[in-house]
């Protein structure tokens, strides 16, 4: 397979040696791509220029791995360690000339939910993305970028770049929820099947209350962010490109929307299930009960004439037999009609 072409190569330079995979760089210049895949080494060549916009991409950086980005953006230790730390709450951070940007990428699979963690810092002409790992597509950023057009620049600036990931972050996350929301139709449907399978549903709501819970948690501070990011005092946000992060916000709050929404439905389901179960256990109640009032007629009036005629094997070894074998035929019929009727 060959490399990207933004892909930096790890032999051409000791610095490209950064994290887990090459980083990725490319600078813009005029609207037009001026370079891509330079070493990161030159990353200062380029923000010299002051008609320059540059974007690096690193995977699981170490955090000396970092003394190069942050020589050139002058970040502070507080950011750098956050760059490098997992498990990072999404936020938004503002320092002395740059600012730094956590969020998570959902990905369900086979209805299980998995985090991908992406931070950024943010300069007036540089986009810094750290991945914490592979889950998140960049490819899928390269091309948001490239196919969406420069709202109203003649170039592209940082805080477009910053748009497009903000944009493709949150499309992810309504995918998710699309996919926890069919996850949630699924538990519907074995809520009221006739089998009404108890362990599955039971296993699967816990997993989806699990995940909507997760993603809930990394969905809520996504306000917080692009609220923060569209204050017009704090002029992170060119004016031209407020309605695209207005565009953004809106999707946030759908999010966050679709999220309670599942989680009341959810919790309806359960509470939908426990009434059926307890329908169904009057409804077997009421027959097991049936049989027992059929079966103590005979038993009562045997019982009170204490009859004991001769009957086929009496006062033999054979009978005893005979009557163990019919007791024991008798109850493992039961046994097995009860259970296929799951009565027990």
């Amino acid at each position: 397979m060959g490399s990207h072409p933004s892909e930096t190569d790890f032999d051409e330079d000791p610095a490209n040696r950064i994290g887990s995979a090459p980083p990725r760089t490319r600078a813009w210049r005029g609207g037009a791509i001026e370079a891509e895949g330079f070493p990161v080494a030159r990353l200062s060549d380029y923000l010299e220029r002051p008609d320059m916009v540059v974007w690096l991409d690193l995977c699981a950086p170490r955090r000396e791995d970092l003394h190069v980005v942050s020589d050139e953006l002058g970040l502070d230790p507080v950011a750098v360690e956050d760059a490098v730390s997992r498990h990072e709450r999404a936020k938004l951070d503002r320092y002395e000339g740059y600012a730094f940007l956590n969020v998570y990428v959902p990905v369900v699979t086979d209805g299980e939910l998995a985090m991908h963690e992406v931070s950024a810092f943010l300069s007036e002409r540089a986009l810094v993305t750290v991945r914490q790992d592979r889950g998140f597509d960049v490819d899928a950023l390269v091309r948001r970028w490239d196919q969406t057009p420069h709202a109203g620049f003649d170039e592209p600036t940082a805080a477009f770049l910053l748009y497009g990931l903000l944009d493709l972050v949150i499309d992810l996350q309504l995918t998710a929820v699309q996919a926890l929301d069919d996850e949630a139709d699924a538990v519907e449907d074995l809520v009221f099947d006739d089998a009404f399978p108890v362990k599955e549903i039971q296993r699967r709501s816990y997993r989806l209350r699990k995940n909507l819970t997760a993603l809930r948690r990394i969905a809520l501070p996504m306000r917080e962010v692009l609220n923060t990011l569209l204050r017009r005092d704090l002029k992170i946000v060119p004016p031209p490109l407020v309605p695209y992060f207005q565009d953004v916000y809106d999707h946030t709050l759908r999010v966050g929307e679709s999220t309670d929404g599942l989680r009341d439905l959810v919790a309806d389901l359960l509470e939908t299930r426990l009434a059926l179960q307890g329908n169904r256990m009057n409804e077997v109640m009421k027959k097991v009960t049936s049989w027992a009032a059929i079966i103590a007629v005979p038993t009562a009036v045997t019982g009170f004439y204490g009859q004991n005629v001769p009957y086929p094997g009496f006062s033999q070894h054979s009978g005893f037999i005979a009557s163990t074998v019919i007791v024991v035929v008798c109850s493992l019929s039961l046994y097995v009609i009860f259970k296929v009727r799951n009565w027990l």
